[in-house]
């Protein structure tokens, strides 16, 4: 079986080159455990800073092995993007994988301590500062790590290649996520539609997950953090060249150009 930091050592290797992966680089992990030892020792080798994290739902066809509602991945300093003055450009490995998400991004306003405790969506609302309409760059060396399932989205930094966030959301906690609606467009063509009703309990339950996964793991959440809470209009894979635009209703439309990456 191949050791998390060989593991970790491939993928980080990939991603500061700017290189692709033709397959999975070793064993793939069994378990969220495995999947997450590997994750912590990539981010022991990733010289950046920690800015917040990715929660993504886990389907139900995947939980007989990898037995959780979510999963979390770390995001960076260097992948962050603030697009609230227009369009940006987002790298993604050629030949890797690569896809946009609308989403809904909460700014921490109280820092959460790791306690390896489940919470509840009411105890971790007032501790959310702001919500922001945002995008999700997907992104790994690995073009298949999707379909290898959550052990190993979760073991490459949670399939994250950066954070795009977008206006703020004005009276947010007066309102019903079936009513923060989404079309995602690429190249001009609308390829979905949605809402934060699609996440599971909406995105504040995404953030109960996150606190009590991290203190599971020793890690706080600390004030100032950024929060991707989970996809609104599905998962659109593009390339380098390829314009998204995110628009949310009634609050604005985040906008990115997709490039190729050339490492960090």
């Amino acid at each position: 079986m191949s050791s998390s930091r060989d593991l970790a050592i491939a993928f980080t290797e990939a991603r500061r080159a700017g290189r692709s992966l033709p397959d999975y680089p070793g064993t793939l992990p069994p378990d969220l455990p495995t999947a997450y030892a590997v994750q912590e020792a990539a981010m022991g080798l990733w010289t950046d800073t920690l800015v917040g994290w990715k929660v993504a739902g886990i389907a139900e066809t995947w939980r007989p092995r990898y037995d959780a509602p979510r999963l979390a991945g770390p995001v960076f300093a260097r992948a962050f993007r603030d697009a609230r003055n227009g369009r940006v450009e987002t790298p993604v490995i050629p030949g890797g994988f690569g896809a946009v998400e609308a989403e809904f991004v909460l700014r921490i306003g109280r820092d959460i301590p790791a306690e390896a405790r489940p919470r509840t969506a009411e105890e971790v609302l007032p501790l959310v500062a702001a919500v922001h309409a945002g995008m999700e760059i997907a992104g790994s060396p690995l073009a298949t790590l999707n379909d290898l399932g959550p052990g190993a989205v979760a073991s490459d930094f949670g399939n994250n290649a950066g954070l795009v966030l977008g206006p703020e959301i004005p009276d947010w906690d007066s309102r019903q996520p079936s009513d923060w609606t989404v079309r995602m467009r690429v190249d001009g063509a609308v390829v979905g539609e949605g809402s934060a009703a699609r996440v599971a309990g909406g995105p504040i339950a995404s953030l109960a997950f996150l606190a009590e996964h991290l203190g599971r793991r020793g890690r706080d959440l600390p004030a100032g953090s950024w929060v991707l809470t989970g996809m609104t209009t599905g998962v659109h894979v593009v390339k380098p060249g390829d314009r998204a635009q995110a628009e949310f209703d009634g609050v604005g439309t985040v906008e990115v150009l997709v490039t190729a990456s050339t490492g960090s």
